[in-house]
This record gives structure tokens, sequence and C-alpha cells, in this order.
């Protein structure tokens, strides 16, 4: 008579292989970025002994570097047809090369439906290519290929192709890693604008100098946004700001350098001075400035997202984007404002109507929510 087998049960094999060398493709803008890193910690989670690379817009470095899900980062050159980057032609065949010298065993693509960018990721050489396409449309590896989801915000899009190769469920919370560094450096641009802007207002005579806040004592304003559709008018951003001021906040106006002239139109329509950083911070000290601030309004843009990230309440006037999509989820803690139109979303850089969506968001519906949002105790550790 023989006894029971003592041979342990081999493991089941993956049916992906060994998955050493991962190379995703996002090459996006900062909110893109944020709402893409729940996709990468499910990458991270189903193949958690692997090389993972990201190939973004040369700005993501910096950001790239201090997220856990990313070993390395791949400047992307552009590519024909992608509106984010001039593409730089003569570099494409040492990308290429380059791509397809790292004999990737898995590429992924998260930038969006693969239309333009799925023929470029086949170019890369990798073994498996796990990427999003619309149905009817050519993917690169059947097997792998998901189509892209309709419905959901980008978050719960994005997580389709994780999920599809396996990955384990996984938080939804987007995130920026910040150091005491980042903090004291938003500090002391707190400090050193309050002072230039005093000097200034004893030269000049002008009244109605900001005090230098403490603690979370002010208010951030964000008027800017990607494309000019986008944005909220400077003069209702002004009247929401020159409120909130009158309410005893400390306004902080900040911005890209690109958005300086945006905000001195929204400065000059107001009557109590803000304490302007537009073109002033890092990526960081901006999501330092973000974290301690008691309230952000801003459009629907990258700031609604870093706001969302660390938790910060916010107010975002959205126009011509898609809500369902892209509003932060907390729909508590981030109120979303936006009107109804049959041409949303929209894909036009300019509106084409003499009327545009975020022309019929008013200043006192806004000033209101904001209102309600100061009311709620907000502690900092």
């Amino acid at each position: 008579m023989t006894g029971p087998s003592l041979h342990a049960t081999a493991p089941p094999e993956d049916p992906l292989g060994r998955v050493r060398r991962i190379a995703v493709f996002r090459a996006l803008v900062l909110g893109d970025m944020l709402c893409a890193l729940p996709a990468l910690r499910a990458l991270r989670a189903r193949f958690p002994a692997a090389h993972i690379a990201l190939v973004g817009l040369p700005w993501a470095r910096e950001w790239a570097e201090r997220v856990d899900e990313v070993d390395e980062f791949i400047a992307f050159p552009g590519w024909p047809g992608l509106p984010e980057k001039p593409c730089a032609v003569e570099d494409l065949p040492d990308f290429i090369a380059d791509m397809q010298g790292r004999r990737l065993d898995l590429a992924v693509q998260l930038h969006g439906s693969g239309g333009t960018v799925n023929p470029m990721i086949a170019t890369w050489g990798a073994r498996r290519v796990a990427a999003f396409f619309e149905p009817g449309a050519w993917c690169p590896d059947p097997d792998l290929g998901c189509p892209w989801p309709r419905e959901g915000t980008e978050v719960q899009r994005l997580l389709c192709l994780p999920h599809h190769l396996g990955a384990p469920a996984v938080s939804h919370e987007l995130a920026l890693p910040l150091t005491d560094e980042d903090r004291a450096g938003a500090m002391a641009l707190l400090v050193a604008q309050a002072a230039a802007q005093s000097l200034r207002a004893v030269v000049s005579g002008a009244p109605g100098v900001p005090a230098v806040p403490s603690g979370n004592e002010y208010v951030i304003v964000h008027p800017g946004a990607q494309l000019p559709s986008r944005r909220w008018p400077p003069a209702r951003f002004a009247q929401v700001a020159d409120a909130l001021a009158e309410q005893g906040c400390t306004v902080v106006l900040t911005g890209t350098p690109g958005e300086a002239a945006l905000g001195q139109a929204v400065q000059a329509a107001m009557r109590h001075a803000p304490l302007n950083l537009i073109g002033r911070t890092t990526l960081w000290t901006f999501g330092a400035l973000v974290e301690r601030a008691r309230l952000v309004v801003c459009n629907d843009t990258g700031a609604s997202h870093v706001a969302a990230a660390l938790g910060t309440p916010s107010v975002v006037i959205s126009s011509g984007s898609d809500v369902s999509r892209w509003a932060p989820a907390d729909f508590r803690t981030h109120r979303v404002l936006w009107a109804d139109r049959a041409c949303r979303p929209c894909a036009h850089a300019t509106c084409p109507y003499p009327r545009s969506c975020a022309d019929d968001i008013d200043p006192a519906v806004v000033l209101g929510v904001a209102a309600q949002m100061l009311k709620r105790p907000r502690s900092l550790s």
C-alpha cells in the first residue's frame, strides 16, 4: 500500500511567461499622470519583480523619480499626430532603437484609445503588447488588447487594462509625494512674495498688502488651464477672490510661467491684493502650497487633481470637459460646477460660440459653494 504523494504541487505558470522588463506609455500632462497612478500601482502589484519604465513627456521626469511604482523614466520625443509635444522626427530612429534594445517583455499602452500610438508602440519590439484599442481598429496583440472604455472616471478606465492582465484590486487614491524641503520652500515663497509686495506698496503708496499666511490661512486661486476653452473668465475669478479676501482669507494666485498674463488680468481686476506666485513655483512647492491651503478654486485642470491627491478641498469650474470622466471621486471634498451643453465634451481650443459654457457659471454660485467649504474644519498634521 502506498502512502500519499509528498511531491509539492507546482505553482501555475503565468500565461505571460516571465515578465522582467516593462515599458508603460503615457505622455500627457500633470492631471493625466496623476490619474494614471492607480493603474501603475496595479501593474506593480501584478508584476512585483519587474523593472517598470515610464515613457512620458520630458516634464514628467521629476514626477516619475518620486513615484514608487516607476523604476525608470524615458523621455518621449513625440510622434506624428500627437498634439502634446512637437515631434522631433530626427530623434525617432534613436528612440526606437533604444526601445528595441531594451528587449521588453511587455509594453503597456495607457495613453488612450490607441489609434495613433498603437502602431508606434509596435515598433518597440516588445515580446507582448497590452494596449487599449477602438473596437474594429488594429490592435498590436489582440490577446492582450482591451477595448477603450466609454464610461467611468479616467482612473477606472485606465485600470481596465491592468485588470485585463490579471492585476489585483488596488487603491484608487491619487497621491503626490512631498518632502519637508518642499514644504519649507513653499513657505519661503509666501514670505518672500509678501515682503516684495509690501516693499512695492510702500514705494507706490498702494494699499491692501496681503498678510503672510500662517498654517493654512490662505486660499489658492488657480485661473489657468491648458486650453482657452477650459478657462473661466479672469474677471470672474477676480470677483470670487475679492469676496474671499473680504471674508478674511489671504488669496494666493498660482499657475505656470506661461499663465503670467492671465494671472495679471485676475490681479488687475481685484480690489484686494493677492499674493501672486504664478510662475514662481515648482511642481513640488506648488503641491506643498496646495497641501496646506484651506481651499483651491480652479478650472478643471492639473490643479484640481493635485488637490484631490492631497485631500485639499476644492471648487472646480469645469468648462468643456467630460465631468463624469475627470471630476474627483470624492464629491464631498471636491465640488465641480458645470453647465450642461449639447456640445460637451468639447474638443475646441477656443469656444466657437458667442456664449461659452464657462460663461454660464455665475461667480455668486462659485462663492456660495466656496463659503460652504470654508465652514468645514480642516486639520493639518
